[in-house]
């Protein structure tokens, strides 16, 4: 397991964004030497988990629960045979591009280590969004991207540090359940008959989807 990429974006002026200011910083391209990862702060105040990364909307995005976006290499190939063009690592907005890891596999709560000093915990999938759909340009992306359910992890910073392209990953803790990112994403998604799944996931969970999981048992008597 390997780090591939670090990728960080820069507030760019799009038509295709809901921000109030026109910019996105989904846009991310690779770092060319280390980058320093640490808690932003909450949502809603805090950005991105790395240094030099921008996140424009914070009401959706950035914050400790979402403080780092992975993707697998291996996902992006996927898509790529799919959409029949080249997607570079950064592409979908990651800051992590990975080899040899199945991301959206991953259990809520897992934690990895990246290179010997960083400490990041899995928190819940990504939600597709008209800014997203806007940056590919692909026709459907939401719904497409959706209906896949290999969302990639937002992760929280447990330790922090730096990391770089070529650090070693691996996996030092994996929680005593069966709540994948995938089936986390699908809960929140398309299926949510699934939702009380999620309450086995715990405090770890995303506190949104931990807060849906529970209003869900609620009304239905689960």
């Amino acid at each position: 397991m390997k780090l591939l990429s670090v990728n960080l974006g820069r507030a760019k002026a799009v038509p295709y964004t809901d921000h109030a200011d026109g910019v996105t910083g989904i846009d991310k391209q690779p770092a060319a030497g280390p980058v320093l990862v640490a808690a932003p702060g909450p949502k809603g105040v805090g950005g991105s988990g790395l240094a030099g990364d921008t996140v424009c909307e914070k009401r959706h995005h950035g914050g400790d629960d979402q403080a780092v976006y992975a993707v697998a290499r291996e996902d992006l190939d996927d898509w790529e045979r799919e959409l029949g063009r080249s997607l570079a690592n950064g592409v979908f907005g990651e800051n992590l591009t990975t080899s040899g890891l199945d991301v959206s596999g991953a259990l809520i709560g897992e934690r990895w280590r990246i290179g010997p000093e960083v400490v990041l915990e899995v928190t819940c999938g990504r939600i597709p969004c008209r800014t997203f759909q806007g940056h590919l340009g692909e026709t459907q992306w939401v719904k497409r991207f959706t209906a896949k359910a290999a969302p990639g992890a937002y992760l929280r910073v447990i330790e922090p540090g730096e990391i770089r392209a070529g650090d070693a990953m691996e996996i030092i803790h994996r929680p005593d359940h069966d709540v994948t990112v995938a089936l986390q994403f699908r809960a929140v998604t398309t299926e949510r008959k699934l939702l009380p799944r999620l309450l086995a996931a715990g405090a770890a969970l995303h506190p949104e989807s931990l807060a849906a999981a529970r209003k869900y048992v609620s009304q239905h008597g689960v």
